[in-house]
């Protein structure tokens, strides 16, 4: 099989994992996908699909039970979990943000790869739309949405040239959503990032992604470019998710499963 040489590849992933009473549990079930280079790909589904734990390999939070992924048509395991990390951030559903001050949170990237800051804090703070004044704050202080704006900082610290991104507006009100939305979209247009973005919500999907992964079940449903899937011949679930997604009934975007 061809291993493509941008962006994140797996090839037939599995996870499996210990359930509640010791039972063994298929968490993903032989996940093959393409996530391009230099796009942002949406990775969708009801909860529980998988959409999780698979963005949780790409960095190796946690390791496949079976299966290879690569990173720039590189196998995973031949990074230094370091260096990975250095060249792929990671931004959470509930900014995680360490006690102290904005300007500490900021350094604390380049301290764990004990390496000169690769952009000034207050650099790194107007990219994410924050006033330099910011630095001096504690992070107890801040909204939800500006917590956010300097988690997504933190993660741009290094210069990474991916982003991972687990539901990062799922706990914002819909204006700060937009507002992230916005920012995160204009800093991969403006660096050329690759950006894996997970979402249970298909408008949010249908508005910020180039390419879109299906979930359903722990098993990749439908995977390609926004425009192929929407005008192509795909799963009836997957154009149910995305038809009542765009024009969610009383504002849920998760169509019944069947």
């Amino acid at each position: 099989m061809a291993i493509y040489a941008d962006g994140f590849f797996l090839d037939r992933v599995w996870r499996t994992a210990a359930g509640d009473e010791g039972q063994l549990v298929t968490i993903l079930e032989d996940v093959t996908a393409h996530f391009p280079g230099g796009a942002i790909t949406a990775l969708v589904g009801p909860s529980g699909s998988g959409k999780s734990s698979l963005l949780r390999l790409l960095n190796r939070l946690d390791e496949p039970s079976r299966g290879r992924l690569y990173w720039q048509g590189k196998p995973l395991e031949r990074y230094p979990v370091r260096e990975l990390r250095r060249q792929v951030g990671m931004l959470f559903q509930t900014p995680v943000l360490f006690p102290g001050t904005v300007e500490e949170n900021l350094l604390y990237g380049p301290r764990v790869t004990r390496s000169a800051p690769r952009v000034e804090p207050a650099e790194l703070l107007e990219q994410v739309g924050l006033d330099g004044e910011f630095l001096r704050r504690e992070v107890s202080g801040l909204s939800g949405g500006q917590a956010q704006r300097v988690a997504l900082a933190r993660a741009l610290a290094n210069r990474p040239a991916a982003l991972l991104l687990d539901e990062p507006t799922s706990a914002l009100d819909p204006e700060a959503r937009d507002e992230i939305e916005l920012l995160i979209t204009r800093l991969q247009r403006e660096n050329a990032l690759t950006v894996v973005w997970v979402t249970h919500d298909a408008a949010q999907a249908l508005r910020v992604a180039q390419v879109l992964a299906v979930m359903q079940k722990g098993r990749l449903t439908a995977c390609g470019p926004k425009e192929d899937l929407m005008r192509g011949e795909v799963d009836p679930w997957v154009r149910q998710f995305f038809q009542e997604g765009r024009y969610p009934p009383q504002g849920c975007c998760r169509p019944e499963k069947r």
